[in-house]
Parts: C-alpha cells; sequence; structure tokens
C-alpha cells in the first residue's frame, strides 16, 4: 500500500515542475540507443533490467537496439514507497547460472547516489561475468555520488531534487509519466 492516496498524487503531479518533456525524453533514448550499440552491437549482451524503476526506459530503449540481445531482470530496491533509501533488499536476483562468462548490461532508471546501482555490480561481478556495463536515462547532478562508480551510458542529467516519471516514482506513483519532473520542494 502506497504512504499517499491517488488525490494526493494528483496534487503532487500539478504543483510539480516539468524538468523534461517528452521529446527530451525521446532524443535521450536516441542517444542511448546509439552509444549502446555502438559498444555492444557485436557482444552478444543479456540485458537485464531494474525493476520496477527501468521499465519505462527500457521497453523503448530496447525497441531502438536493433541487434540480437537477451533481456531478463533482477529486483533491488533501497526506497520500498520512501523518498529517501534505507538497506538493499533483493526482491529477485538474477538467475547465477545464466551470468557466468557473460557481457552484461545492466539498465536502470537514476543514477542519485549509486548505492543501489554499486550493490548491483558488485552482486553480478561475483557470479563471473565477463564484462559489465551500466546504462541509465538520468544521472542527478550533486557530489554525493559512492566512491568507484561510472556509469557506462547516460541519458539525461537534471538537478539535485526529487524526480519523478519515465519509470521512477514519487511515493509509488507516477512512474507512467512520459516526462519528467520536480517534486515541488
Amino acid at each position: 500500500m502506497s504512504a499517499i492516496t491517488p488525490d494526493q498524487a494528483r496534487t503532487v503531479l500539478r504543483e510539480a515542475e516539468l524538468l523534461c518533456p517528452p521529446e527530451q525524453i525521446e532524443t535521450a533514448l536516441d542517444r542511448l540507443a546509439a552509444a549502446i550499440t555502438a559498444q555492444l552491437a557485436q557482444r552478444d549482451p543479456l540485458v537485464l533490467l531494474v525493476m520496477n524503476g527501468a521499465f519505462a526506459t527500457a521497453a523503448p530503449l530496447l525497441q531502438r537496439l536493433q541487434f540480437p540481445l537477451r533481456v531478463g531482470y533482477l529486483h533491488a530496491t533501497r526506497y520500498r514507497g520512501a523518498t529517501r533509501g534505507g538497506g538493499l533488499d533483493w526482491v529477485a536476483r538474477p538467475w547465477p547460472a545464466a551470468l557466468a562468462g557473460q557481457v552484461v548490461l545492466v539498465v536502470d532508471d537514476i543514477f542519485d547516489e549509486g548505492d543501489t546501482l554499486k550493490a548491483i555490480l558488485d552482486e553480478l561481478r561475483q557470479q563471473d561475468v565477463a564484462e559489465i556495463y551500466s546504462a541509465v536515462l538520468v544521472n542527478k547532478r550533486h557530489d554525493r555520488k559512492v566512491a568507484d562508480l561510472t556509469v557506462d551510458f547516460v541519458g539525461l542529467e537534471v538537478p539535485d531534487r526529487y524526480v519523478f516519471g519515465c519509470g521512477m516514482d514519487y511515493k509509488e506513483y507516477w512512474r507512467n509519466l512520459p516526462a519528467i519532473y520536480a517534486a515541488r520542494e
């Protein structure tokens, strides 16, 4: 159950600032696809989507990747409907037997501080993958990033505000929006 009601979610959207309209998202997805294609088109990658956030980014991104690839998912979260992260919970781990020796691309919605993505990449490295890459639709600009983590493919940069839409939620709502909004501070 969500921490807010649908009416409260409507109010949040009404009061939010539009940061990235749908046209900007489409352009960012085109750039991401071009960069990923240049790097991985000949590598037979296994693309792992980080649920729940990555589904909105991944669907249109995967349609732009016109080369053979396989798709799987994992689900790790620190938020569980909150606006601040806690400890990492694994809801669904990738199947280890499918990872050994593979070139893996992890697709997520946002690179905020990076704790979740770093934990996911560390876990995958322990599964004997050949190579691992990461892609996010959004990089949030601030200086609180975890050490030793660089995202390989980034679609957009946004300011250091609480953002939602395009897979990112506001207390479990609005992942379905085709644009990115910043919640009123």
